[in-house]
């Protein structure tokens, strides 16, 4: 298994490239707290009674890139990866044929489209998909950089304790 190489952010770059690089610094945890380890392993649901495992934090993150960058900022409309109307939570529900593999590809292609999707807007554009909140304002870039940020700490948390209940590692 290959991973970036997960940098700390600069605490004096401007705005944006800090959002960015934060954004990375989370994902590259993720990557981390996953590295090593079999699709057994991957697949343990470590805190009972929770279901959540590493790859179906994978694969909801996928998901979560997915929606927030093509269906929200871009209006893709693009389909669920990982999830259906029958299991809406089938992205932390990993079948016996799902491997690390095809999380990790999936997961690192929705990431690699999203920078690109991002790329060409400033942090005041608004998402051109039909999501917005309840108040009818629409989500900014800005915004949803922020919210992948908080997604992606909060799992990494998660992702903490279900990497030390597995094998034993902790650390950043």
């Amino acid at each position: 298994m290959t991973t970036s190489e997960r940098i700390d952010p600069s605490t004096l770059a401007g705005e944006r490239e800090m959002l960015e690089s934060w954004l990375d610094y989370h994902r590259e945890t993720l990557a981390l707290k996953c590295a090593g380890l079999s699709d057994k392993q991957l697949k343990e649901a470590s805190v009972p009674p929770s279901e959540l495992t590493l790859i179906g934090l994978v694969r909801h993150m996928a998901e979560v890139e997915r929606g927030w960058f093509r269906n929200t900022l871009a209006a893709e409309r693009a389909a669920p990866l990982f999830f259906t109307d029958e299991d809406p939570d089938g992205d932390f529900h990993p079948g016996a044929d799902d491997t690390w593999e095809q999380a990790h590809t999936a997961w690192r292609a929705e990431i690699a489209h999203a920078r690109s999707l991002a790329a060409p807007h400033s942090l005041d554009d608004r998402g051109a998909g039909r999501r917005e909140r309840a108040s009818g304002d629409p989500f900014t870039l800005r915004w949803i950089y922020l919210h992948m940020i908080e997604e992606y700490a909060r799992h990494n948390g998660h992702a903490d304790l279900i990497r030390e209940c597995v094998d034993g590692a902790t650390g950043e």
